[in-house]
Order: C-alpha cells, then sequence, then structure tokens
C-alpha cells in the first residue's frame, strides 16, 4: 500500500483546467492527451526526451501504438523534436510541447470573438425592436436600411443609437432624421460611449443653470420642460 510520505515524493503534474476543459476541442483524442500528458509530466521532472517503450508500458499499450499515437501528435502540430546544446555543449534532443499552448490561444480568441460577435448581434436585434416599439409601427425597409448604414457604413454602436433614440423620444421626435441629428452632433464632439453621453448631458445641464443664474430675477422665465433640440445644434 502506498503510504503518504511516497505519494507526496512521487510529485505532481499540474495542469491548467482550461487546456483539460479544451483539448477535445483542439482537435486531440483522449489516447494523444494522454501520451502528451505523460510527456509533460517526465519533461517537469527533468526527462526532456522520455523513453516511450517504457511510456508505452505505462499506458497498457504497445511500442507500436504509442509510437503512432506520438506520430499523429507531431503531424498534428502538438508537438516536434528539436535538437539543442546543453551546458556542457553536447547535442541532446527533446519534445518542443509547447505548441498546444499557442493553439490553446488562439482557440479562446475565437471563442471571445465568437461571443462578442453574438452579443452584437443581440443588441442590434434589440435595437430594431426598440426603435419600432417607440415609434409605435413597423419599420419601414428603407428605415431598416438607414439604420444597417449607421452601423455598417457610419459605425456607430448600437448602444449609441440607442442612446440617440432615447433623447429622440423625450424631445417627442419619432423620425430616424432627429435621431441622425443627434447622432452627428455627438460625432462632432467625438462622443462614442454611454459615459460620453452622460458627461455631454451634465455639461449641457450645468450650462443651463449657469445661464438661468446670470439672468436677472425679473427676466427669468422658467422652462416647465427642460428639452434638448438637436436640431439647434
Amino acid at each position: 500500500m502506498t503510504t503518504l510520505n511516497e505519494y507526496l515524493e512521487a510529485g505532481q503534474t499540474v495542469i491548467s483546467n482550461l487546456l483539460l476543459k479544451n483539448y477535445h476541442r483542439l482537435g486531440m483524442t483522449n489516447d494523444e492527451f494522454l501520451l502528451w500528458l505523460q510527456l509533460y509530466s517526465l519533461q517537469n521532472q527533468g526527462d526532456l526526451f522520455p523513453d516511450i517503450t517504457l511510456l508505452a508500458q505505462d499506458m497498457g499499450n504497445t511500442t507500436e501504438q504509442a509510437f503512432q499515437v506520438l506520430d499523429k501528435l507531431e503531424k498534428k502540430g502538438f508537438l516536434k523534436i528539436e535538437t539543442f546544446t546543453d551546458d556542457d555543449n553536447k547535442k541532446r534532443d527533446r519534445y518542443n510541447l509547447s505548441y498546444i499552448f499557442e493553439r490553446l490561444a488562439v482557440l479562446q480568441e475565437q471563442e471571445k470573438f465568437k461571443t462578442q460577435q453574438q452579443s452584437e448581434e443581440a443588441s442590434v436585434k434589440e435595437l430594431y425592436r426598440s426603435i419600432e416599439q417607440e415609434f409605435g409601427r413597423p419599420l419601414s425597409a428603407i428605415e431598416f436600411q438607414r439604420i444597417g448604414d449607421w452601423l455598417e457604413s457610419d459605425h456607430y454602436s448600437a448602444e449609441l443609437i440607442h442612446l440617440a433614440l432615447r433623447e429622440a423620444v423625450l424631445s417627442q421626435a419619432y423620425n430616424l432624421n432627429y435621431i441622425d441629428r443627434i447622432l452627428l452632433s455627438w460625432e462632432r464632439k467625438n462622443i462614442k460611449t454611454k459615459q460620453q453621453v452622460a458627461d455631454e448631458q451634465k455639461k449641457r445641464k450645468q450650462l443651463i443653470m449657469q445661464k438661468e443664474i446670470d439672468q436677472p430675477t425679473q427676466n427669468k422665465t422658467l422652462p416647465k420642460v427642460s428639452i434638448e433640440n438637436w436640431l439647434d445644434e
């Protein structure tokens, strides 16, 4: 029976859960990953070019089967046999196992891009739905095209167009021309984010309040509702 000391002295092989979860998505079979893991473990113990025959015995495979799996790993680009010069100026071979991490990084970027793309598509669908809801009618083909131009040609984000829609609704202007004027005004001021829109609105309110303070008391007329008139830009 293995004692606790024997277990601890055998050492441990630490592998990222990210790799454990995604090796199959990278195109590795279970046998290929197990052999790569065995090589990785031995390299961490200082054996840069392990004996495949001994590995085959540990895995319960024949030497021929182990070499077949090794050949597949090399052809798929998960490892390469390299020659290097050690500290004693001797030529030695080793398995370069780092390629799997490069492949994993590429996979992660692809997943992030896919998630971002799906999120953007959902935002665009929500934008069209919101405009139709605020206008109280379906959008025409021309209106769909115009909104598409804002997104594709003018590169306005769906979030920014949604904020412009809210400004138009507050001004009771239910048309795309008014929204377009708002977007152009923000573009001239290099406003591209929700926070920048909020900062601009805060600045406008401060200017209005300052003008009211500067006016003589007898001439001050307070509006019932403070509305942004974007057509006066």
